[in-house]
């Protein structure tokens, strides 16, 4: 197994348990998550499985280790930048950020399936609110998730280039 398709792996399994954490965090310790944090686990869900799909792909050639890399990068970028957001909505003062919008519950409704992916969309929490673990504002732990992910899989890909 070659170092990229071993990077795909591992960035698998910590987008797995970044979104344990996710779910562990709403169910177990009660915190309702907003819209944005709603969208930030989807980007974590999405990298997972970008992950996974790739990782199965023979990433025999630089073309497919580059559609590869891009393919987990997207959603990381977008993430990184919906937590972001959310970190300079909690920065603002009391009463100035704007609200958040329509619980993803009542958006998405009437989407086919919808009862059995409503669990991953289910929150109402305000988005200039903050909630912490270990002392740290959650959009921050997202911001080093998504990080984290694109500075490893452009390394492997920068390393896996030569081969």
């Amino acid at each position: 197994m070659n170092c990229f398709r071993k990077t795909l792996c591992f960035t698998a399994v910590l987008s797995v348990l970044a979104a344990c954490g996710s779910f562990a965090s709403q169910y177990l310790l009660g915190m309702n998550p907003c819209v944005l944090c709603i969208l930030q686990r989807l980007a974590v869900l999405a990298v997972g499985l970008a992950a996974l799909l790739t990782a199965f792909n023979r990433q025999r050639s630089a073309c497919v280790r580059t559609f590869s890399a891009l393919l987990l990068i997207a959603p990381a970028a977008a993430g990184a930048g919906v937590a972001a957001y959310q970190l300079w909505l909690q920065s603002l003062p009391p009463g100035t950020a704007p609200a958040c919008g329509a619980p993803w519950t009542f958006r998405l409704r009437n989407w086919p399936l919808f009862d059995y992916w409503e669990f991953v969309v289910r929150g109402f929490g305000d988005c200039a609110v903050p909630d912490y673990f270990l002392g740290i504002a959650l959009p921050v732990w997202s911001i080093a998730y998504f990080g984290f992910v694109i500075a490893l899989v452009a390394f492997a890909w920068w390393k896996s280039r030569r081969c």
